[in-house]
């Protein structure tokens, strides 16, 4: 396990750092060098997550037929490749249509398809793999922001677009194909399926699969609002709540903190608990968070603590996404069921910071603040009723 989760951690922390975050240290060169607005050069990233999602659920049966290994590969060669020509754009038109290049391959080699990657290698063990992976990933924008912001100010952003490319292909690359040479016996997977069902039961099957798919993407696609908002107007959100820049910018840098120590936590304490437990626990915590938040009034104190109980919330729902289908529905056809699930999640993630800065716009940060309250809110009753739903149906009291 060690072995594939260190590999893939690695590539995951590179391929996350080098696209998905890329902007987070580019966008401003890329605005001062070209003239284009602020908006455009953001709305590529949009334009990124559509194409996720328009792809998201061919891309999981296709990892399901032919195996995650050369599925994330090509990824990371689509990714590569969309980089470089990114580095070329000199049109606006082009740009945008690079990003649709780089959503695909984002599709494939990121967390979903390492989840599934995981999970084809050692189906047993499928939920801690998952779980120690996203300690890795929590290292992303902490690592390539201060990577990408000394490239560009020794060689400028285009280069530094350049120089992103050829390290997916020097470190991601060989990774993926080392990381996933080697499979689990399949006797040790078989007496582990065998077991199974003394925690989360058998597979849903029929009926009950598709309600809990549909239920289980509602409660992941309400959080999905609130994170993607948090991940673009963290900063904003905080000065609104009565910080000056300086202090949000601190305070905001402990979110990954959180987020990693969130992943600890469920690590160590959380294994024991079934993963639709531990999905319980993680998403309650959020609307409390957002109370906090609400009500602080310019204390640092609460701020803080708002900030670093979304984090450590944050970080356990993105282990909740991968185990909780892993326990519900099984590693058969896992593939599959995590690209159906990221469809309206990915959509979701794409509209709503334009959908929230419309909201501050015409009502203000405070209305802004009571949406996040109200949305994480109904996260937390779909999870609630998700669960209770799902114990009925096992017969469990």
């Amino acid at each position: 396990m060690h072995l594939a989760v260190g590999a893939l951690g690695i590539a995951q922390i590179t391929a996350w750092g080098t696209s998905y975050y890329c902007l987070g240290v580019l966008a401003g060169p890329i605005v001062a060098d070209t003239g284009w607005s602020r908006s455009l050069v953001y709305f590529g990233f949009t334009v990124a997550l559509l194409a996720m999602g328009a792809v998201s659920a061919l891309a999981g049966r296709a990892i399901d037929r032919y195996g995650a290994r050369p599925l994330m590969a090509i990824g990371t060669v689509l990714v590569s490749a969309g980089l470089y020509a990114l580095s070329l754009v000199r049109s606006e038109a082009a740009y945008l249509g690079v990003w649709v290049f780089l959503g695909l391959g984002m599709r494939l080699c990121l967390y979903d398809a390492a989840f599934a990657a995981l999970v084809q290698v050692m189906p047993s063990r499928g939920r801690l793999a998952i779980s120690y992976l996203t300690l890795y990933g929590a290292f992303a924008s902490t690592v390539f922001w201060v990577v990408g912001h000394y490239l560009n100010e020794a060689a400028g952003w285009r280069q530094t677009l350049t120089a992103f490319a050829a390290i997916n292909l020097l470190v991601c690359l060989p990774l993926i194909g080392f990381g996933l040479a080697r499979r689990e016996a399949p006797r040790a997977a078989g007496a582990a399926e065998a077991a199974a069902p003394s925690r989360d039961g058998p597979p849903l099957e029929g009926r009950m699969r598709i309600v809990a798919m549909a239920l289980f993407a509602l409660v992941m696609s309400l959080n999905g609002f609130v994170f993607a908002v948090v991940t673009v107007q963290l900063v904003p959100l905080l000065e609104a709540a009565g910080l000056a820049t300086a202090a949000a910018v601190w305070v905001a840098s402990m979110k990954g903190f959180a987020q990693f120590g969130g992943r600890v936590v469920e690590i160590f304490f959380g294994k024991n608990l079934r993963a639709i437990t531990v999905a319980r626990i993680a998403i309650g915590v959020l609307p409390l968070s957002f109370v906090l938040l609400l009500f602080a009034a310019g204390s640092l104190q609460a701020i803080l603590a708002f900030t670093l109980l979304m984090g450590a919330s944050q970080g356990v729902i993105t282990i909740v996404r991968g185990a909780v289908p892993l326990a519900l529905f099984g590693a058969t056809g896992y593939g599959a069921v995590l690209g159906l699930l990221a469809t309206p999640i990915l959509v979701v993630n794409a509209v709503s910071p334009t959908v929230f800065a419309m909201i501050i716009d015409r009502w203000g940060w405070h209305t802004g603040q009571v949406v996040l309250v109200a949305i994480s809110a109904a996260s937390f009753l779909a999870m609630e009723l998700m669960s209770r739903w799902y114990e009925r149906r096992r017969g469990r009291r």
